[in-house]
């Protein structure tokens, strides 16, 4: 079913399966008929390609991810969906559909089962309250694909994409940037929507890195040590990760000094290499004391 963007066409098949629309689950379906081919395209949607699509809505999305790759595999919370799923897409035969929750599926596994022999490419239009938990999930988790596209709010794509040492920039920039290079593709009105959301969106891609931007010993260290100067934004450095790591002042400035930091910079003015240093510089502390 080609017209999935027309709202008249939208209406009559969520009035059929009596579909009412969850704030809960963020649900915003895509009416603007240039959007979703210039994601499948833009998100690497090709043969030889497989798809993981997180929430298909009524299948706009996955109606042009199904027309240009060998396979998409969707996964799908709201059940209710499954049936709406099954009349919207019923034409292809290369799309698989799973009813659950993304952030519990396996999915190295699911890649393992569904994609042999492919390259593998995400694409979503996500909900705005859990962008940042599946973003993050998906790059910890270390998976064997090749891009990320997906559309998120217009001003969570400006943070996740904002350049080191520019005000934009936050915890998750840092993180998305340690694992892949990210760039805002293109805007997207709310009025592209139905229900309409009460913000605009934008199409970012993040390209996996086949190594990190920086090596550093313990990723675990390192993310605890942005975190921490993040915690407290208009706090310098050294002052936010006092208060967020437990170690005493001295030490901090210390470890500043010696990773040639000045002591009153910025969260937002450092670079991924210079927390990389600071960690380094930090990796012996836990707690107030050194450890042994």
């Amino acid at each position: 079913m080609s017209n999935l963007t027309n709202i008249g066409t939208v209406k009559d098949i969520l009035n059929r399966h009596g579909f009412t629309f969850s704030k809960a689950l963020g649900q915003n379906f895509i009416i603007n008929p240039s959007v979703c081919p210039r994601i499948a395209e833009m998100g690497g949607a090709a043969a030889g390609v497989g798809v993981i699509e997180i929430g298909a809505g009524i299948g706009v999305l996955t109606y042009e991810l199904a027309s240009r790759a060998d396979k998409v595999v969707v996964i799908e919370l709201d059940s209710r969906l499954l049936p709406i799923l099954g009349e919207t897409l019923g034409e292809f035969d290369n799309i698989k559909i799973i009813n659950e929750d993304v952030l519990k599926v396996d999915l190295a596994k699911l890649i393992a089962e569904e994609f042999a022999g492919m390259e593998v490419a995400v694409c979503a239009n996500l909900p705005y309250y859990i962008t940042s938990p599946i973003l993050m999930g998906l790059l910890e988790a270390k998976l064997p694909i090749k891009s990320i596209t997906v559309m998120v709010q217009k001003e969570a794509a400006q943070r996740i994409c904002a350049k080191e040492g520019t005000r934009d920039v936050g915890a998750i920039s840092l993180a998305v940037r340690y694992y892949s290079e990210p760039e805002v593709l293109f805007g997207v009105s709310r009025g592209s929507f139905m229900p309409s959301p009460d913000v605009d969106s934008c199409v970012i891609r993040l390209d996996i890195r086949d190594t990190p931007a920086v090596q550093v010993a313990d990723e675990a260290h390192f993310f605890k040590v942005v975190r921490g100067a993040f915690s407290q934004r208009r706090k310098t450095v050294a002052n936010s990760l006092c208060s967020a790591l437990g170690v005493e002042k001295a030490a901090v400035n210390a470890a500043l000094e010696r990773a040639e930091i000045s002591l009153t910079a910025r969260p937002e003015q450092l670079t991924l290499k210079q927390f990389q240093a600071i960690a380094e510089q930090l990796s012996g502390f836990s707690g107030n004391k050194p450890e042994k």
